[in-house]
């Protein structure tokens, strides 16, 4: 009898272990260091810091509906024109989405980049991929409406993690947005929970995804399984423009289909030939700014 205890005890010890190591990998991942990021973007010319400087901007502190405060920087060269918001990956910052920012300001539009919970200069302890993120685009959202108005108009740009937000923000909260571009975004957190651990170990046992799963919830009161944006997408009425890479193998370019094919009514969808996990811009300079012109004009957005 005591034998088979100990056995039993070994069991749920190593049972807790196993799920305390895989909810600190979801809640806790590995973010990139902010410095690296700012270096990788000058190197790469993506980011002109003379011409970032000399932009009319303000930086924001909003308050999330769970207690933190959220950093923001509202960037406004044309007062009075629409905005476009931007959502960035997990473990980046708001320094990454310059570029994309910078892309829509030479199309007339002003800007908001801003850091997810956890991230950059933003407070917040967890990674949610898109739960808790959704609401506070909200209320990056509503920052906006209380600043210019009812009335403003206003798209949101999202990459990888950023672009899961905007569409679980769109289909779960609001449809608030007159457009939305999603640039390699995954379709539902536990298929690419599965599809990250085949890369890593050879094998997704389903326990592990269960156990995981349990895990966070009791941890941080979210399911795995609400984090769909594929089920989200069929609620979005307003045009979404889907963005992947063909070469990317971290978010497979599959899931991207899948919620394209989901989505009914206007939507484009332009998959990169090179590059890549959210490197289609990167990568596809000109064929990107290309497919947000066609985008744009083809749905009258500007």
């Amino acid at each position: 009898m005591k034998k088979w205890m100990t056995v039993l005890g070994t069991a749920a010890a190593m049972t807790a272990a196993a799920g305390l190591y895989v909810s600190n990998r979801v809640l806790y991942m590995k973010k990139k260091d902010e410095q690296l990021i700012y270096k990788r973007e000058v190197d790469a010319k993506r980011l002109d810091i003379e011409a970032y400087e000399q932009l009319p901007k303000e930086e924001v502190w909003i308050q999330s509906p769970f207690g933190y405060r959220l950093k923001a920087v509202f960037a406004t060269p044309y007062p009075g024109r629409p905005y476009v918001i931007f959502c960035h990956g997990v473990t980046e910052n708001k320094t990454n989405s310059i570029k994309y920012m910078n892309l829509f300001i030479n199309r007339g539009f002003n800007g908001i980049i801003y850091d997810h919970r956890r991230h950059g200069e933003s407070e917040g302890v967890t990674t949610s991929y898109g739960h808790y993120e959704k609401y506070d685009l909200q209320a990056v959202v509503n920052e906006l409406i209380r600043r210019e108005g009812e009335h403003v108009s206003f798209g949101i740009h999202g990459e990888s993690m950023g672009a899961a937000t905007l569409l679980l923000y769109a289909g779960t909260i609001e449809d608030r947005a007159s457009f939305y571009v999603a640039d390699c975004p995954f379709s539902d957190f536990k298929e690419q929970m599965t599809h990250q651990m085949k890369r890593e170990i050879k094998i997704a046992p389903r326990f592990l995804i269960h156990l995981a799963e349990w895990m966070v919830a009791r941890r941080d009161r979210f399911r795995l399984s609400e984090i769909s944006p594929l089920q989200a997408v069929e609620n979005i009425k307003k045009p979404i423009l889907f963005i992947h890479s063909e070469e990317d193998e971290f978010i497979l370019p599959d899931m991207t289909k899948e919620l394209f094919h989901r989505k009914k009514g206007p939507k484009e969808l332009y998959l990169a030939p090179e590059g890549g996990h959210a490197q289609s811009f990167n990568e596809n300079p000109q064929q990107y700014e290309q497919v947000i012109d066609h985008f744009l004009k083809h749905f009258d957005l500007q």
